[in-house]
């Protein structure tokens, strides 16, 4: 079963934060994932790019002579219920 243990990078040390593994002094191999403390960059663009998108959208004003309740109407066309 693979165990991770937290630890702050200061330099070329580890420095624990919670449990402390018992290895005593020998020569461990470990693996090492450094966390992004904010957001990527393409996600930042990801994210301005679709609300222009939206915006372009919203001022395009293509459905506005669509009324929303008679076309749920059609669209939904109850069916009956079986054994009723």
């Amino acid at each position: 079963m693979l165990r991770t243990f937290r630890a702050w990078l200061k330099g070329s040390r580890l420095e624990w934060i919670d449990e402390i593994p018992e290895f005593g002094n020998q020569l461990i191999q470990v693996h090492v994932t450094l966390l992004e403390n904010e957001p990527d960059l393409g996600a930042r663009v990801r994210g301005r790019k679709m609300a222009e998108i939206l915006e372009k959208l919203s001022a395009c004003q293509v459905l506005t002579d669509v009324e929303p309740v008679a076309w749920q109407r059609e669209i939904r066309q109850d069916r009956s219920l079986p054994g009723r």
